[in-house]
């Protein structure tokens, strides 16, 4: 059932925010129900659904003005702001309705120009329909009861078993002008009623405030719901799991076959496997080959998905990469038949989308999103998992029948959304995941940083939990990480099989991990020197291994030859390896075999296309060098902290960030490999060359 959200305290807490003016106040409950109403992914769900309200404001003639404020584009229900519900002025709105016809660019065009603000967002592409009913507050929602109940075949009959005539159908349209026309006519031949359903689309409800609109919502939602519920089958027993070892092995040949259908120089998408019990007694069922054929839950989730999923069943994946490699092409054939069947109605103007799937249904372990980054593929995934709820509910009390396929086409390949293709360019590492060991030290940190502001997906690993919560918090959200001892037996593989169970694979390694262990060579102890040669050597040395299967497996399954660029390994060397310190065995010795280890990598990778590069960092602030540390080093020297810091060629001290913006300009170094770039600020002792 759908939470009733509304507190008389947060409302009037949102009202006092907005001051004393009538209307301010008034907006701000606005503002308030459009948030507890987005914040219910049962009711809303990633830019589905609108709200608006109208009111009379004065213009600067001191004349009344009517308006509408409507949510606009980019702005998210569950955290929207006054600022997303722009006011429309309505007489221009009203005075549409006497056209004939109207194009969703003049209507964009119109809306726009209507605008009291000038700099507002582009008002909703249902502002038409909430303009021309009558009522102060509309609540619009694609909720999943609602969904399930709208793609019934027998969607009039069931419609009236639940509401008799308190809701009133309205035949499927694609969102604009023309449903905004069909809405508001259904409307006044139906004046009682106290919503509208829109059939294989969603709900609207309304009310004279926003309390009674959105208690209203709720209820109807909950009566959908209680109706389902007595037809819902029993929860089926629980599912094997697919064993993390084959689906490891699964994600990156997955992540490169798609890759394979994408333009050269596209990062490989990214995944979000959602394996809950729900989703895996879901795909044991008979019907989901015929499931996976039918569409969409309700019409705007295509944009995001895709009409179908890929389905890969547990014998694909047993029969290994070449038959997974297979149902991709497939898919990939099947939607390009799909386009030339759909695209001839329109005289060539479309441009075919990337054919890879936007979701992949995988037996035995769950429903998982696809997208050009983490966020994209997060809301597939939240939309698979609605989707999932609303076949079950539906096949229950009667079947699910979407939209069909031309319909479909035309809401995947809608001009507005077309329009936007090309616009802008993706940041430098956009679907890039990236592994960083050591990921909560300072440099680590700062690394992490760079990546993210340049779009790529991080992944964090490093032995503090508490450090690594901090930083992946730091981070925001669609970032993914692990804690664990990275010298333990397996860490290594285990750390990089996390990565691609959380992003579907791997495309940078940063080994970033280690800590300065101390000893006079002369007495050094084998103890130390094994712990630091597990920490300064091996562990790199295994990561670098496990990562290379990753690459392996993804550019195998992309068909990537000699060359093709398939990943690349980053090494924190540290100038030890080159000038050893007094005291520094222990850390030096491993260090120098890690940059023997980087060239060995870089020569035996190369001809793959696997780039090996690494960083030789002096003085930097973070676990390696704390504070006592530096205290002793520059009383050691008889000068203070700030000038041992800077004791460089360019007198300045070289900070964590600097590091970072060094490894992000190696990964973007496209014909370098076996390369160490110096920073530390000039230390002519410690040059490699």
């Amino acid at each position: 059932m759908i939470l009733n959200r509304w507190q008389d305290d947060d409302a009037r807490a949102m009202q006092d925010a907005a001051g004393t003016d009538p209307a301010a106040r008034e907006l701000a409950l606005r503002v308030y129900t459009s948030r507890i109403i987005g914040q219910d992914p049962d009711l809303v769900m990633h830019g589905g659904g609108n709200t608006s309200m109208k009111q009379v404001l004065t213009d600067l003639y001191g004349d009344p003005m009517p308006v509408i404020h409507i949510k606009g584009s980019g702005w998210d229900l569950g955290s929207i702001a006054a600022a997303g519900l722009p006011a429309v002025r309505m007489d221009a709105l009203l005075r549409l309705r006497s056209l004939p016809a109207l194009s969703d660019e003049d209507m964009v065009n119109i809306q726009r120009a209507a605008l009291i603000d000038s700099t507002g967002p582009n008002p909703s592409v249902e502002t038409l329909l909430h303009a021309w009913l009558p009522q102060k507050y509309v609540d619009h929602t694609h909720a999943t009861p609602f969904l399930a109940l709208a793609d019934l075949p027998e969607v009039e009959a069931a419609t009236r078993e639940i509401f008799g005539n308190r809701l009133a159908l309205v035949p499927y349209i694609m969102p604009g002008f023309a449903l905004a026309k069909e809405a508001a006519e259904v409307f006044e031949e139906n004046p009682d009623c106290e919503g509208l359903l829109l059939i294989n689309h969603g709900h609207f409800a309304w009310g004279p405030d926003a309390k009674s609109s959105y208690d209203r919502l709720v209820a109807q939602t909950n009566e959908v719901e209680a109706w389902l519920a007595d037809r819902r089958p029993a929860p089926l027993y629980p599912v094997a799991a697919l064993p993390e070892a084959d689906l490891a092995s699964l994600l990156p040949v997955l992540r490169g076959a798609m890759g394979a259908h994408l333009p050269a120089g596209t990062a490989l998408p990214v995944f979000d496997l959602r394996a809950t019990d729900a989703a895996r007694a879901f795909l044991a069922r008979p019907d989901v080959a015929d499931l996976a054929t039918r569409g969409v839950a309700t019409p705007d989730h295509v944009i995001r998905t895709k009409g179908h999923p890929l389905v890969l069943t547990r014998a694909v994946i047993a029969a290994g990469a070449e038959a997974v490699r297979a149902e991709v092409d497939a898919f990939v054939a099947r939607y390009a038949a799909y386009f030339d069947r759909q695209a001839p109605r329109f005289g060539g103007a479309k441009t075919r989308l990337a054919p890879t799937p936007g979701l992949v249904w995988i037996e035995g372990a769950g429903v998982m999103g696809v997208g050009h980054d983490a966020a994209a593929a997060r809301i597939a995934a939240d939309i698979g998992e609605q989707t999932i709820r609303v076949m079950i509910d539906a096949q229950a009390a009667g079947r699910f029948a979407p939209i069909g396929e031309a319909d479909m086409f035309d809401c995947e390949y809608w001009s507005l959304e077309q329009a936007k293709l090309g616009r802008g360019t993706p940041p430098a590492f956009r679907g890039q995941v990236v592994l960083i060991t050591g990921g909560a030290g300072a440099i680590g940190r700062a690394t992490a940083q760079a990546f993210r502001a340049r779009g790529a997906q991080v992944f964090l690993v490093d032995r503090d939990p508490e450090a690594l919560a901090a930083a992946l918090a730091m981070l925001g959200p669609d970032q993914g990480g692990l804690a664990c001892d990275i010298t333990a037996e397996g860490a290594a593989a285990a750390a990089v099989a996390a990565c691609v169970r959380r992003f579907g694979g791997l495309d940078v390694l940063v080994a970033n991990a280690g800590a300065a262990m101390q000893g006079a060579v002369a007495t050094l102890s084998d103890d130390v020197l094994r712990a630091s040669f597990e920490l300064n050597f091996f562990a790199h040395h295994h990561f670098a291994q496990a990562a290379v299967a990753v690459f392996r497996a993804q550019a195998g399954a992309r068909g990537a030859g000699a060359g093709a660029a398939s990943g690349q390994i980053l090494l924190n060397i540290s100038k030890q390896a080159v000038n050893p310190g007094k005291g520094f065995a222990a850390y030096g010795l491993p260090k120098a075999a890690s940059l023997f280890l980087l060239r060995q990598l870089a020569l035996e990778l190369g001809a793959e296309g696997i780039r090996v590069n690494g960083i030789n960092a002096d003085r930097i602030r973070s676990g390696l060098l704390t504070g006592d540390m530096i205290a002793s080093r520059a009383a050691a020297r008889k000068v203070d902290e700030a000038t041992y810091m800077a004791g460089n060629l360019l007198g300045r001290e070289v900070e964590a960030r600097h590091v970072a913006d060094a490894f992000v300009m190696l990964a973007m170094a496209e014909r370098t490999t076996a390369h160490v770039m110096t920073v530390d600020g000039g230390n002519i002792e410690a040059a490699l060359r």
